[in-house]
């Protein structure tokens, strides 16, 4: 059966999706050759260090050069993989976007029911008394961002190493999982834990597994395309 009958035939289909679903809009994923963890090199500590909870803590100064240098990308566009998601909801074929993403595309390009695991680089919050602010806050504060209301220190609603990912969150994007007709997975390498153990939930035989490199999953897909991401979606959708 190929995508696009599957596509068809379906009206329960999840997406679970990585940074490959980014990159063609611009952002450089973790660990390719052209990542950022393989070229990044002038602070001279991992970015896995750096994107801790205790380096956070222990150097917040650090952490923000690192973070607003790096780790934000506010003038990317949806490409052809979110704007054919979006669509697919929109027809009510797509029931949910299950995403390991920070950047907010998915919401950009339309989509409405997004899991973020690993957060998003839109909400920020101050850690002393929850005052929310937006990215430009972050941006433009000077150093650490402090909060105007009490003076704490604005961190980003992102998942750093050494945190848990959010139990509601987790929960919403198994069940989601679960229940699908049909799972897509595009644009992850299926190397990051425990998010990659999410498609273990799924039960049925219409797997469909996307990315231009080979993943530990290949051999469990029923459909595997090894190609890009928003060529695939966006040909099919727009069909």
């Amino acid at each position: 059966m190929t995508l696009k009958e599957m596509i068809e035939q379906s009206d329960n289909i999840v997406f679970f999706g990585g940074a490959g679903v980014s990159t063609e809009s611009g952002i450089p994923d973790f660990r390719s050759e052209t990542g950022i963890y393989n070229t990044i090199k002038r602070y001279q500590r991992s970015p896995e260090e750096i994107l801790s909870h205790s380096f956070f803590m222990a150097h917040p100064d650090i952490f923000y050069d690192f973070y607003k240098s790096t780790m934000l990308y506010l003038d990317a566009k949806p490409n052809k993989a979110h704007l054919a998601l979006a669509k697919l909801e929109a027809m009510g074929k797509l029931k949910a976007i299950v995403t390991q993403n920070i950047d907010g595309l998915h919401q950009l390009a339309g989509s409405k029911r997004v899991y973020e695991l690993h957060g998003t680089v839109h909400r920020n919050y101050c850690m002393r008394c929850h005052e929310a602010y937006d990215t430009e806050y972050i941006l433009k504060a000077e150093g650490v961002p402090r909060c105007e209301k009490c003076g704490g220190i604005v961190k980003p609603d992102v998942v750093l190493y050494e945190e848990g990912l959010n139990e509601m969150t987790i929960t919403a994007s198994l069940n989601a999982i679960r229940k699908a007709d049909v799972l897509i997975i595009g644009g992850t390498s299926l190397n990051v834990y425990p998010a990659a153990g999410f498609i273990q939930y799924y039960s049925g035989n219409k797997l469909v597994l996307i990315n231009k490199s080979e993943t530990p999953y290949d051999r469990k897909a029923d459909l595997l395309v090894h190609d890009s991401i928003g060529d695939v979606l966006g040909a099919v959708v727009d069909d």
